[in-house]
């Protein structure tokens, strides 16, 4: 019996492979699909500003690592004790601002290495909501918490959008002429906009991100919005505050993910690395048993094999259990 609708996903012309350097950056969303590259030892930079939810957040962040900009003390502002960026997420924050300028510029020069050598870009776009501040019309990434009143909230439009992104990926295949993008919409609902605010949002993100696919030759899209919102479209696959894709749901998109986006041989050795991961993290009762010994070293052997055969995964953490 068929339980839910059939979404046929093509095949990226180029997949995935371990060879690549993935560079991720957007909304939450991306953080849960870069966590589980990482599990499997995909080469990844996730989110180097925090996470970011509008397009045209996104587009000046890749922006500022094509030109390595570096932050200064005046780019910081002081509110509720800590110093923050508008440009970045809270993670970046802290209560001395020397601290966060520090780990906000060596998180732009490690992601002003990576792109330039980077062979895929994945674009997760959240929102088509933008904010600005009242006083100098600036935009801002992340409001940090600041009083509502300090803002100006504005839905942009389908040509803001484009053009915003149009003017990135054309600096980015001037620094990077063979970096591959990926764009996908987050379906995440922003229910803070309202049911029928943020389904616009969404429908102008989507019909963006469709224009510039069809500009740009490296441009693709994954469907991950309509596998959640139109093929699984049931709560039962949300959290409980009803807005965000629970484990179950991630997972179904990882694999739709998986079997489009990455090459088949590599699907192969996921799985073996996916075994060894979950061997490290075994918590055994009886660690001196003979039993123990021969299952650690049984891992340490493939552990081995897997190198030789993929000498381009890190395995020193794993190799340095299982030889304790």
């Amino acid at each position: 019996m068929q339980l839910t609708l059939n979404l046929d996903i093509s095949a990226l012309a180029r997949p995935i492979t371990y060879a690549d350097k993935i560079l991720l950056t957007g909304s939450c969303f991306t953080e849960n699909m870069s966590e589980r590259l990482a599990q499997h030892k995909f080469n990844i930079l996730a989110n180097p500003n925090g996470i970011l939810f509008n397009p045209l957040s996104v587009a000046d962040s890749i922006n500022g690592y094509i030109e390595h900009k570096q932050y200064k003390p005046e780019d910081l502002f002081q509110l509720n004790e800590l110093w923050n960026s508008w440009d970045h997420h809270t993670r970046f924050s802290d209560i001395d601002p020397n601290a966060a300028l520090t780990r906000i510029n060596d998180s732009q020069a490690r992601a002003a290495d990576f792109i330039r050598s980077a062979n895929w870009l994945v674009i997760t776009l959240g929102s088509a909501f933008q904010y600005y501040l009242k006083d100098n019309n600036r935009p801002v990434a992340n409001n940090h918490r600041a009083p509502s009143q300090w803002f100006e909230k504005r839905l942009l439009n389908i040509d803001m959008i484009v053009d915003a992104l149009s003017g990135t990926i054309k600096n980015l295949k001037n620094t990077n002429p063979n970096i591959q993008i990926l764009f996908t919409i987050s379906p995440v609902r922003h229910i803070r906009d309202g049911v029928v605010d943020n389904n616009r949002s969404k429908a102008r993100l989507i019909e963006a991100v469709h224009e510039l696919c069809s500009r740009f030759d490296n441009s693709h899209y994954f469907p991950a919005y309509e596998l959640v919102i139109d093929i699984l479209r049931d709560y039962r696959f949300y959290d409980i505050d009803f807005v965000h894709p629970n484990y179950l749901a991630t997972t179904v998109v990882w694999e739709h993910f998986v079997k489009s986006c990455i090459s088949g041989p590599t699907q192969d050795v996921m799985k073996e690395v996916l075994d060894i991961a979950t061997a490290r993290n075994h918590r055994t009762r009886f660690p001196g048993t003979e039993a123990h010994k021969k299952f650690k070293a049984s891992y340490n052997e493939k552990i081995k094999n897997l190198s030789i055969r993929c000498p381009e995964l890190d395995f020193s953490e794993e190799l340095a259990y299982f030889n304790n």
